[in-house]
């Protein structure tokens, strides 16, 4: 029997089933894909599981210690009048060193930011405030840059050279025993990332709660595989320290611009990836303060789905599009799994917006058959086993995604992190259009802009300790 809309001989319902077929064909064989290769870092993080090479280390030295020298805190802002005093008291709060010189930096036609500059450095001589001579935003790479020609001039009148080199945005809430293990770690190391910990926003569970889910993940397996394979490290802007030489290396590089790629959209990415390159040891350290709690940088993530889009197109755009173009393909098997894996976001976007467009058009068909306007094909025996195998991975990354954020954050958000997975993907979706956009304008001749990611208040606002989890495990 044949529908209401046919015509001609023409069946628009046979049409449309052909269409659900090859998107679901499409989507089904990526999604295999994608998990063997998720399968693959699981299995490797369940090696080092087993052979405890998981567990964080302890970090008997004192918070307050001090420093084998000058660490140099670069803390760029544009229009963030409303968190970095916030940020700045608690750097001085938790970090009394005084080895320590926070540069913190800001446009000359932003004045509020410029003013709660002024306030959370209240008249602390290691907190040094640097205007850019330009109109903002330029980018972040760029501010960095100014602050570091800032430390640089400094280094130079005093005649006193810095031995580390601190990123942190205007939003973050700091260790207090973040600074000494940089410190010690770079004793050792060219390149050092603490973790990141999203803090919960319990009026957003569904978009800042994602961050937490992902970071969880990223931070408490990815990045503990991809150290354990000596791939190069990405650097997440945040709880991440330089060694002095390093930055050297990188500044004469670049040349008189300074260490940080002025047109890139995440610099801090590439620089991670640029030291690897360059033969510099690497460290991800995840450690326990002597009270127990892991030594990690505290961050507000967007609680809107605008910016949320926003920022993770950002990251889609600068990782996967402007990496490919500036850092191409080099090293042994596992650097290159590494980059293929930080590349496929916009591909991953359009898979799972296929998906979700099989899910519309399976309704579609499901209230035509109903009528009697349709008769559907049987799937055939390999799709159906191949939609099995993929629905065994997703409940395997169910179960993962599980244990990571209730690990992180209790089981109460544990439980949250399986139906925020939906949700996450529509982000992703909606960040790779954006980001694919971004990038077809940029190859047109668009200027690179800083899109910054706006925070209404400071993490100390809602940061409480998690319910149940071990930081140890």
């Amino acid at each position: 029997m044949t529908g209401p809309f046919a015509f001609g001989g023409f069946d628009p319902w046979q049409w449309l089933e052909i269409v659900e077929h090859e998107l679901l064909l499409f989507a089904a064989v990526f999604f295999l894909i994608g998990a063997i290769d998720e399968l693959a870092i699981d299995l490797a993080w369940l090696r080092l599981k087993l052979s405890g090479r998981t567990r964080p280390v302890d970090f008997a030295v004192p918070s307050d210690a001090p420093l084998a020298g000058i660490a140099a805190v670069l803390v760029p802002a544009w229009r963030e009048g409303d968190v970095v005093a916030a940020m700045l008291r608690h750097c001085r709060e938790s970090w009394p060193q005084r080895e320590l010189r926070v540069y913190a930096g800001c446009y000359r036609n932003d004045t509020a930011t410029l003013a709660a500059l002024v306030k959370g450095a209240a008249h602390d001589l290691r907190i040094r405030i640097v205007v850019h001579a330009a109109n903002g935003p330029t980018t972040k790479a760029d501010c960095l840059n100014r602050l570091y020609a800032a430390l640089a001039a400094d280094e130079r009148r005093n005649g006193v050279r810095a031995r580390s080199v601190i990123l942190h945005d205007a939003e973050d809430m700091v260790h207090p025993a973040a600074l000494a293990l940089i410190d010690a770690a770079l004793d050792s190391a060219d390149f050092v990332q603490l973790p990141v910990i999203p803090v919960p926003q319990p009026r957003s569970r569904w978009i800042a709660g994602h961050y937490g889910d992902e970071f969880a993940e990223a931070h408490g397996k990815t990045m503990v595989v991809r150290d354990s394979l000596g791939a190069g490290l990405p650097a997440a802007g945040v709880g991440c320290g330089f060694s002095r030489a390093i930055i050297d290396e990188l500044t004469n590089a670049r040349g008189a611009a300074g260490p940080f790629a002025a047109e890139c959209l995440t610099e801090d990415y590439e620089m991670g990836l640029l030291i690897a390159e360059r033969g510099g040891c690497q460290r991800f350290v995840r450690a326990l303060a002597p009270d127990g709690s892991l030594i990690a940088t505290r961050e507000l993530f967007p609680a809107d789905l605008g910016v949320a889009v926003r920022q993770k197109t950002r990251w889609l755009h600068g990782i996967a599009f402007q990496g490919w173009d500036r850092l191409g393909w080099h090293g042994r098997l596992s650097e290159r799994w590494m980059r293929l894996r930080d590349r496929h976001g916009p591909l991953t976007a359009l898979v799972l917006a296929a998906a979700y467009l099989v899910i519309v058009i399976w309704a579609v068909l499901l209230v035509a058959e109903r009528a009697g306007w349709h008769n559907p094909a049987p799937l055939s025996f390999g799709l159906v086993i191949l939609l099995w195998i993929n629905l065994a991975s997703f409940f395997w990354r169910a179960a993962f995604r599980f244990g990571f954020t209730t690990h992180s954050y209790g089981w109460v958000e544990g439980l949250w992190a399986i139906p925020r997975i939906p949700f996450a993907n529509v982000i992703a979706i909606m960040a790779g259009r954006r980001a694919t956009a971004a990038y077809l304008r940029s190859l047109l001749g668009g200027a690179v802009r800083w899109e910054k990611t706006p925070h209404p208040f400071h993490a100390t606002a809602l940061f409480a300790r998690r319910p149940g989890g071990s930081a140890a495990a």
